[in-house]
């Protein structure tokens, strides 16, 4: 359990600052400038030390609030729990928070790291907003400056599938029948997928930290950190490009013509949007970025399969290891540093495309655990392991979770393994020609744990992005999601189920959706044996063992040729 100060120094100098800006309060969310899954600097980590991948802050004079989703509330309280209450979102929100009090409050907010979409869904219009430019987090501590510059570079299309001028032109048909004169797309990512660009500005995917506009003629501006722009600027598709720094944004749009502008209301900070809309009419789209790459081309698909395969190698000599080595002085550290060993072996392996998940015994409870020297853990023969760990390829993403045991384990953990089994397989053989929404997919999954009163909280499947974010929309399997699922689409397949401060047990695959004789159905990119040791064949029907049975088969099929001896009979048991 990460150790927290009895006095949260940070929370008095921040509230210092409130009245010099005539303010009761300040919010503080996960996410930078650029709205990604990685933060920097990280404010909520620095004035929370809550580590999680979402949330949001609001201080007050006397109270400290941080709101997480069901993924964090064990680990929030642990890690925050001394110096915020804490809320699970949706059950409960910031507006109700607020609500309890009799007065208007003036809320703080830095208008660079908020849309107004978002500042309306969990403030509303009770309560004034105070858009304050100098981020009241780095004023009490600064962030530290970054020196090495990363730069851009550019996948061609036998990498990509398609050359960026066909992105381009399929985006400016849509803008054109809609009306659109220029967009902004502010989501790194989908600058990226636009653009063929890669970068690395994040830790664990291939991010290029720029922003552009895009006009209905086909003239892009684009802003970035000069520095990382070097390579690109000697590329002839990129010559064309008018290249700003993001302090340079007012004054681009004072000059843009056209009467209208297209914004994403998830990814448009407030500050952007207010320059924008002093001169043009805005527009609020989706960004249609987001969906052109959720469908994935051939080529991206064989060049996940190949990553895919390179991961398997990888995670089955680990599984191989695991289950056969003793378990004396071993801790979470350790495994993390293992797995990461294994997968360094191959050529094509970048980085991690997430901070690994080594959770043994009651941290395995902890759905987006990370181990630190204090929560490390040592293993022990009756302790259940879930790993939950994925990697950056040449060229692919991999996301997969596999639960250990180490000893014969209890007929209850077997049986609620199998459960969440039943309800993995559920997902992977769903007839996508009938149902082909994940809000109804994710019953699917649930099914069997709901029976017995049991449940999990978070989604069943997110979208992956091809040698991008491991988390992309608009696509996931849960509980509100209704995007009709399409061919070439990837999601993860990750049911689960956790007791605190007992277990966790999650089963975790990527499939891509694929199509045959004018058939949909989910296909599995992971190659990884499931541990037959936690599972109750008795309970599994006749499908379901078959599924089982060719699912090892085909590892041991793809997979054999790059295995020693040891490891190709330990697979080949598992059939």
């Amino acid at each position: 359990m990460v150790k927290i100060p009895k006095k949260n120094k940070m929370i008095n100098k921040l509230k210092k600052l409130f009245s010099k800006k005539n303010i009761d309060g300040y919010i503080v969310p996960k996410n930078d400038a650029f709205f990604s899954e990685h933060a920097y600097p990280d404010r909520l980590r620095k004035i929370s030390n809550f580590t999680g991948s979402y949330g949001l802050s609001i201080i007050l004079y006397r109270e400290n609030h941080l709101f997480v989703d069901g993924r964090y509330i064990i680990q929030a309280k642990k890690q925050a729990g001394k110096e915020f209450l804490i809320h699970q979102i949706p059950m409960v929100t910031p507006k109700e928070i607020l609500s309890k009090f009799n007065k208007d409050l003036s809320l703080g907010f830095d208008p660079n790291l908020f849309t107004s979409k978002y500042l309306n869904k969990i403030i509303g219009n009770k309560h004034k907003l105070v858009p304050i430019y100098d981020n009241l987090i780095d004023k009490i501590s600064a962030p530290k400056k970054v020196n090495k510059v990363n730069s851009f570079y550019v996948l061609n299309k036998e990498i990509s599938g398609e050359t960026s001028f066909s992105k381009i032109n399929k985006l400016v048909n849509i803008l054109n029948k809609k009306g659109i004169e220029n967009i902004f797309i502010s989501a790194p990512e989908n600058v990226a997928w636009l653009l063929n660009l890669r970068g690395g500005d994040n830790p664990n995917s291939p991010i290029p930290n720029c922003k552009i506009i895009l006009t209905n003629k086909k003239e892009i501006y684009f802003f970035s950190c000069p520095l990382k722009i070097n390579k690109i600027k000697k590329i002839a598709f990129y010559k064309n490009f008018k290249f700003f720094k993001f302090r340079d944004f007012f004054e681009v749009i004072t000059k843009l013509k056209g009467e209208n502008f297209s914004i994403d209301s998830s990814t448009c900070s407030v500050f952007n949007e207010n320059i924008i809309s002093s001169k043009f009419q805005i527009k609020n789209f989706n960004d249609p970025c987001y969906y052109l790459k959720s469908i994935k081309n051939k080529i991206e698909i064989e060049n996940m399969k190949q990553a895919h395969i390179n991961d398997g190698v990888a995670l089955t000599k680990f599984l191989y290891w695991i289950k056969n080595t003793k378990l004396k002085g071993l801790n979470e550290i350790k495994v993390e540093k293992k797995l990461e060993s294994f997968r360094k072996k191959n050529k094509n392996y970048l980085f991690p495309s997430f901070n690994t998940i080594a959770g043994s015994g009651p941290n395995g409870a902890i759905i987006h655990y990370r181990a630190n020297k204090l929560s490390n853990r040592y293993l022990k023969k009756n302790d259940l392991l879930l790993c939950d760990s994925g990697g950056q390829y040449k060229y692919g993403t991999t996301d997969v979770t596999r639960t250990i045991c180490f000893n014969k384990p209890s007929k209850y953990i077997k049986n609620i393994f199998t459960r969440v089994l039943k309800g993995h397989i559920a997902v992977a053989t769903t007839n996508l020609n009938k149902i082909n929404k994940g809000s109804i997919i994710d019953k699917r999954a649930r099914k069997w744990l709901n029976e017995i009163n049991l449940d999990y909280a978070h989604g069943t499947g997110h979208g992956v992005g091809f040698f991008l974010n491991v988390h992309e929309g608009p696509q996931s399997i849960s509980k509100f999601n209704n995007v009709v699922l399409k061919k070439g689409m990837i999601l993860s397949n990750e049911p689960g189920y956790y007791r605190e401060n007992e277990f966790g047990i999650r089963i975790e695959n990527l499939v891509y959706i694929s199509k045959e004789k004018n058939k949909l159905f989910f296909k599995n990119f992971t190659l990884a044996p499931i541990d037959n040791d936690l599972v109750n064949f008795s309970m599994l029907s006749k499908q379901e063992r078959e599924y089982l049975f060719k699912y090892n088969l085909e590892i041991y099929s793809n997979l054999s040729k790059y295995l020693n001896k040891a490891e190709k009979i330990w697979l080949q048991n598992l059939i």
